[in-house]
């Protein structure tokens, strides 16, 4: 079987937690439970025929990079950064975070969440700032944890980008 290591990085309470808890466990809560160090979850999917063990890290949220334990970082395989749709410094941390990433991890599959979509009436980040990452080849995806909206795909993407398929 493989096993492939993913980290969730971002900013405190862009909804990582939520993320990972709907992927598992299909469930959302609207209780905020700050994660403290990293937890790890895991989840067996079947990709194009190959069983898969996703070893999905839930790491504290950082407002940068300096601050992230390189030891949660060794040995993944891809990562998610996880914008809060409603707050732009969110976005903003996670493009220092990737520069620093990419500094050291090379050519890692990643995908960029703007999440919190159901919030429409709150949203505080604009289209051409979203816009522009994809120009940059920077790989999108807009979620809601709440409802559920694309978190299956992006996980299903990202594990299609780890195994190169």
């Amino acid at each position: 079987m493989i096993q492939k290591k993913i980290c969730m990085l971002g900013s405190f309470a862009v909804g990582k937690t939520s993320l990972v808890r709907r992927y598992i466990e299909n469930m959302f809560s609207d209780k905020y439970l700050t994660t403290i160090g990293v937890k790890i979850d895991k989840k067996v999917i079947n990709l194009l025929g190959e069983n898969v063990t996703l070893m999905i890290w839930d790491i504290a949220g950082e407002d940068g990079y300096h601050q992230l334990q390189s030891s949660y970082l060794r040995g993944m395989s891809g990562y998610f950064l996880v914008v809060d749709k409603t707050r732009m410094s969110t976005l903003n941390a996670v493009i220092d975070i990737q520069k620093k990433i990419m500094g050291t991890f090379k050519d890692i599959p990643n995908i960029v969440i703007i999440n919190k979509t159901d919030l429409a009436g709150q949203w505080d980040i604009c289209d051409s700032a979203i816009e522009d990452l994809q120009r940059k080849g920077q790989d999108i995806l807009m979620t809601s944890a709440k409802t559920g909206e694309n978190v299956e795909q992006a996980f299903s993407r990202l594990s299609s980008k780890m195994l190169g398929k």
